[in-house]
């Protein structure tokens, strides 16, 4: 069987069950806004009360969510959001809204020109003063004679490329006549409101939602709405729920976790052809994601944190030394530099990269004391050397230097 014809027999094998898994698969996704938000209505109903005066055409106050990852607050404010535009239309009142993920657009030119292209303006991606751009955006607004409410998801990320970004936001209502903007602002770093300038903090944080990790049980409630509506009916085990809501409760009572951990356990069992999901599907399906998170950090990471990965990996499988001190590793750094042509920094900014390395989960580095001689930090590699070896093996400038 050729190629092609091997491909063409898995897909007529997922068209031509007569067994599926999913009857919705997207519904698994945690992109995916339900019609009902379990354990969350405290939280939609605050923010609700605080986006109500859009409906008296005024201006309602800025608000600020926090929580965990995977606390629903993406999901409470996609959700109330859709629900006020809908009724907003039926009472012909002019409201819009502008939803911005940070982590993507996580400067002020960018963050700027997303609003103003939302609003009809065109913006070149790059070439403006920013202050160019967000007066755009400004005149965008005004000419639209509307109530805009920009909703800015794990704006954190965005606060630490442009820490000034959000002054002239949180302004931008004095000088508005036909036209007012209002914030929602959504972080996972709960300590986020003790770094804004304190400009920005009393008029950010006017009125503030707090999102607590789901348990357990609350879990299993939102997986067995999800999977009535994603899978068809008696395809999941009850115990496979309860598994994926028990280990995203460990993990900060993350939702996402608990949703991708049940769909890519449908996904391996609709792989297999089995006729269910179950518990052993879970188990494997936390193998997988755990892998593909790897992964997926480790091909993002910048070349000097990639060097500094092969360094380790390289020292690790030359066996030198039991231990690899942050001077050793330094060393093979520079080593590795100079075989790429790489511009070489200081050893102190190297151990600032591995302490980012070790927050990320790719090494652990500790202290130990070597008596008389002081203290030093010893590194090791915190996953598997062949995921770093695969990663690695696929950036065309380190690749070659990877020992075996």
């Amino acid at each position: 069987m050729s190629g092609a014809e091997d491909l063409e027999a898995i897909f007529d094998r997922f068209s031509k069950q007569t067994n599926p898994i999913f009857k919705k698969r997207d519904v698994l996704r945690h992109t995916y806004v339900p019609d009902r938000l379990p354990h969350r209505e405290e939280q939609y109903r605050t923010l609700a009360h605080v986006l109500a005066p859009v409906m008296a055409n005024e201006t309602p106050s800025n608000v600020f969510l926090h929580g965990k990852p995977g606390s629903g607050k993406t999901a409470v404010t996609k959700f109330v959001l859709n629900v006020l535009k809908r009724k907003a239309e039926k009472e012909n009142i002019n409201m819009m809204f502008s939803y911005v993920n940070c982590q993507l657009i996580d400067t002020s030119y960018r963050i700027f020109a997303h609003l103003a292209q939302d609003l009809g303006k065109s913006v070149p991606i790059t070439g403006l003063p920013t202050d160019e751009v967000f007066n755009l955006f400004k005149q965008a607004l005004e000419e639209k004679k509307t109530m805009l409410v920009v909703a800015l998801d794990e704006i954190d990320l965005a606060v630490k490329k442009s820490p000034d970004i959000f002054y002239p936001l949180t302004r931008i209502n004095s000088d508005l006549k036909h036209s007012k903007l209002s914030i929602i602002g959504i972080t996972n770093d709960v300590h986020f409101k003790n770094k804004l300038d304190p400009r920005v903090k009393s008029s950010l944080t006017e009125q503030e939602i707090v999102f607590p990790p789901y348990t357990a049980p609350q879990l299993v409630d939102i997986l067995v709405e999800r999977a009535k509506e994603g899978f068809h009916e008696d395809v999941v085990d009850d115990a496979a729920i309860g598994l994926c809501a028990a280990l995203a409760a460990q993990e900060n009572g993350d939702a996402r976790r608990a949703l991708d951990l049940l769909r890519v356990a449908g996904e391996l069992a609709e792989r297999e052809g089995a006729s269910r999901v179950t518990e052993e599907h879970v188990r494997k399906a936390l193998e997988v994601i755990e892998r593909n998170t790897v992964a997926e950090v480790l091909t993002t990471l910048p070349i000097q944190s990639k060097v500094i990965l092969l360094a380790i990996y390289n020292l690790s499988k030359e066996k030198i030394t039991d231990e690899i001190t942050t001077g050793t590793l330094y060393e093979e750094y520079c080593n590795v530099c100079n075989d790429i042509g790489l511009e070489k920094l200081t050893q102190r900014r190297v151990g600032d990269l591995v302490n980012e390395l070790d927050m990320l989960g790719m090494v652990t580095s500790r202290v130990v004391s070597k008596g008389r001689y002081g203290r030093t930090k010893i590194v090791s590699l915190a996953v598997h050397a062949e995921e770093i070896k695969n990663a690695l093996e696929k950036d065309y400038r380190l690749g070659t230097l990877l020992n075996s």
